[in-house]
């Protein structure tokens, strides 16, 4: 199988990273249905996602050490196929306990997409290649936000709620058909790693112990942990709050799609001219001001709903420049394990995105300020803790 060339590559690594953000984005409107098709609370069905955001984390441990003992392919046809047949459990559950459970099987299947997709990206590219590289993907992924909810509000009255999950079903076996065709093993048998258990923990406790890998890692965490907010959030916010119909929910969430591809391609630029480690302190004062100014409309009513739209707006769009930059400069120096760092960020990333689920929960009052409160709490979180570890 030849190499792949960039477009088609950043095609493929696009769509298995964004499978977590379709099998998160695409069933958002029909949350209201779903609750009242299951017989279940609000609460029950916000922890349908939170229980998703735990899978990304957890299996992400095991395919990162997987990826670098046995190579790219392997694991990932692991993990499509049981995203795939998740998918299809989630499209018959009787009840709400039975959907937690098979969402919980299905991120621990997608998530082999996130943690290969960045490991190649590291294999066949250096540190300005890989920020170009990672550009392109969300560019790619960014699409997935556009269309998610726009396809799950379209399936909705036609299908139902369950017809969503079958749609994901075909999107993992679609993925499976694409990677044998398309994606060489990037990963030499020479440059594979034999660690054993304690091998991997060791590596583990290095990479915990690196203080850049770790501000990077946890800053590109920080404010990713606020996105997931915005996406467990706005739901009610928008549609509950503000009398967004489902239909149009989508477009909400699509703008702000729209902004992190447009801010992607724009780092992709900046990063041949400029070095990454200048662009990232800008990029996440952005971020911590845009939170911070979210919270502010929202607590003074300044501007209303439109104040609310623009601010999330500005705090989401940078995501497009964040992820690039906190994975080039977080992995770069990290070839020789680029499986076990792609895995420790990601767990690290969607670990942050459960927690702000639970604090979200807890917090939950009837207005759109705990939201609009761990965004900017998340967003002054990444912007400090680079600082503090990143010398």
């Amino acid at each position: 199988m030849s190499a792949p060339s960039h477009r088609t590559l950043a095609l493929i690594l696009g769509a298995l990273a964004g499978m977590g953000p379709f099998s998160v984005d695409m069933y958002l409107p029909a949350f209201p249905a779903l609750g009242a098709s299951l017989g279940a609370t609000p609460g029950a069905v916000q922890a349908t996602l939170a229980v998703y955001f735990l899978g990304m984390a957890v299996g992400q441990v095991f395919y990162g050490p997987l990826a670098d003992r046995y190579g790219r392919r392997g694991p990932l046809f692991v993990g499509l196929g049981l995203f795939t047949a998740a998918s299809l459990l989630c499209a018959v559950a009787p009840d709400i306990g039975w959907l937690t459970g098979a969402r919980l099987l299905q991120a621990l299947g997608g998530c082999a997409g996130m943690v290969v997709a960045r490991a190649v990206v590291r294999d066949v590219t250096d540190e300005r290649g890989a920020v170009r590289l990672m550009a392109s993907l969300m560019l790619v992924m960014g699409v997935a936000p556009i269309i998610a909810p726009l396809v799950g509000g379209a399936l909705l009255p036609v299908f139902g709620w369950r017809g969503i999950f079958v749609i994901l079903a075909s999107y993992g076996a679609a993925m499976v058909a694409l990677i044998l065709l398309f994606l060489p093993e990037t990963l030499p048998m020479d440059r594979r790693r034999r660690d054993g258990v304690l091998a991997t923990l060791r590596i583990w406790g290095g990479l915990l112990r690196d203080a850049r890998f770790m501000g990077f890692a946890l800053a590109g965490g920080f404010i990713i942990g606020g996105m997931f907010a915005y996406i467990m959030g706005s739901p009610f916010v928008l549609m509950e709050l503000h009398g967004v119909p489902p239909g149009q929910y989508g477009f909400y969430f699509g703008a702000n799609a729209i902004g992190i591809m447009v801010v992607g391609q724009v780092m992709s630029r900046l990063a041949q001219k400029l070095e990454p480690a200048r662009l990232l302190p800008v990029v996440l004062t952005v971020s911590a001001v845009s939170g911070l100014a979210l919270l502010g409309v929202t607590a003074t009513g300044l501007f209303g709903f439109w104040g609310i739209v623009a601010t999330l707006f500005c705090y989401v769009a940078m995501i497009g420049a964040v992820m690039p930059l906190t994975v080039a400069l977080g992995m770069g120096p990290h070839g020789k394990m680029a499986g076990n760092a792609s895995a420790l960020m990601g767990t690290l990333q969607f670990g942050i995105g459960a927690m702000v689920g639970v604090v979200l929960g807890a917090l939950q009052d009837g207005t759109a300020l705990p939201m609009a409160g761990v965004i900017a709490a998340c967003g002054v979180a990444g912007w400090t803790v680079r600082r503090v570890l990143v010398r």
